[in-house]
């Protein structure tokens, strides 16, 4: 009988947690194929966790959020990959696969799933990435050789040299992300433990690497719509 997959879930929202067990469990007779070992609320639980059940020893698959308190599932993300490179990670959000997807699978995760898939591709997802694959869905893939492209392009005219959100450093990610999501700068400041002036150097960085000229500007880029 083969040992079912045994998941993680970090998830701040319990409904969202819930929803995602009933979608997890094997609807058929007999040992469930895939098993909830453990839940966290944030990412400094989900270390913890990971930690108190054994790493990829206890657990196949973390199945983590992007957006969560304190420690950010990004953030969560990279001290997986230093502490045990060997679990694979699944990131869920609700965020577009065009920006997001993209910074999650270089930062080291197996997949990016949108909270909005159907049921049956997220127990696909779950599957492949447990058995050591990668998931990536058409928009995921899409995004990635955009990502790619403008990459290649850029380093023809001047190698080594990334592009738009692509050269935004870790902490400037999280600072576009947060102000994309309507946070002013204080709140960013208060959030990432961070002065306001420091916050706002980094939102002029942000610009000038995006080349959006306000905030509404980078909402937009961060939603996939045109920039006019």
């Amino acid at each position: 009988m083969t040992a079912p997959i045994r998941v993680l879930l970090g998830d701040d929202h319990r409904i969202v947690r819930e929803g995602l067990k009933q979608v997890l469990a094997d609807p058929a007779n007999g040992p469930p194929e895939i098993v909830v070992a453990g839940e966290a609320t944030h990412g400094q639980a989900v270390l913890e966790q990971v930690a108190q059940l054994g790493g990829s020893q206890g657990l196949d698959l973390v199945l983590l959020d992007i957006a969560m308190p304190g420690l950010d599932g990004l953030e969560a993300l990279q001290a997986l990959r230093k502490a045990w490179p060997a679990l694979p990670v699944l990131m869920l959000s609700t965020y577009p696969e065009r920006q997001y997807a993209v910074r999650c699978i270089q930062m080291g995760a197996a997949g990016y799933l949108h909270k909005s898939a159907d049921p049956d591709d997220m127990v696909a997802a779950v599957r492949k990435v447990a058995a050591g694959g990668r998931y990536l869905t058409e928009a995921t893939a899409q995004a990635l050789a955009g990502a790619v492209e403008r990459t290649g392009v850029v380093r023809a005219a001047q190698p080594g040299l990334p592009v738009g959100v692509d050269a935004l450093s870790y902490r400037e990610h999280q600072v576009f992300r947060l102000l994309t999501a309507g946070h002013s700068v204080s709140e960013i400041g208060a959030q990432l433990k961070l002065a306001p002036n420091t916050v706002s150097t980094y939102r002029a960085r942000i610009l000038e690497k995006t080349g959006a000229r306000n905030d509404v500007e980078l909402a937009l880029l961060a939603r996939g719509l045109p920039e006019s």
